[in-house]
């Protein structure tokens, strides 16, 4: 399965950090569920930009349309990702998920699984309207914005389902924990 990170508008150490945790998850280095990572480059306004991830993509891939993607984004981030993801399906790519990290205001609509990661119920909450996904998590208590990019391992929160968010007990976890439950979903 290929990884697809698309950061925000943040310094690269931050990113770095937020790879790194990823790389840490179980089932990263395993044989039976390896896991390809891929960093969308760019810097600034370019990570807003479908038609520069689309490049990167299929520079990493070779156009192989058939090769499993989960995108995962962060906060300006996602207004690239999530186009590029739909533009990657619609030429016939394989987008197993999408997972977006804060990225509050932006539209998530598309046919695949769409999860969002929230540094705060507020942010969770008011990302209904706008396509709140299948299983998502919001901090709590809430944390700084970069706290969900920078340590993921540190952000303490809980993973709810549109379907039983006020009609069952909520899953507390960290934010990693929940990143590595939805990765193995589409492996």
């Amino acid at each position: 399965m290929n990884i697809l990170v698309c950061p925000g508008i943040n310094k690269i150490e931050l990113t770095n950090r937020f790879v790194q945790e990823l790389s840490n998850l179980p089932g990263t280095t395993d044989n039976n569920e390896l896991r390809n990572i891929l960093v969308f480059p760019q810097e600034g306004i370019l990570n807003l930009s479908a038609w520069h991830i689309l490049r990167f993509l299929g520079d990493r891939l070779g156009n192989k349309l058939e090769s499993p993607i989960v995108f995962i984004s962060f906060s300006a981030g996602v207004v690239g990702a999530i186009a590029a993801a739909k533009i990657w399906q619609i030429r016939g790519g394989n987008v197993k998920a999408f997972i977006a990290i804060d990225g509050w205001g932006v539209p998530l609509i598309g046919n695949f699984p769409i999860h969002r990661l929230s540094h705060d119920y507020f942010t969770h909450w008011t990302s209904v309207i706008l396509g709140m996904g299948e299983d998502n998590f919001y901090a709590n208590p809430p944390v700084e914005h970069l706290s969900m990019w920078r340590s993921p391992q540190k952000v303490q929160g809980y993973w709810v389902n549109q379907l039983t968010e006020f009609s069952q007990p909520q899953i507390s976890l960290n934010a990693c924990e929940f990143l590595n439950l939805i990765l193995k979903r589409y492996k």
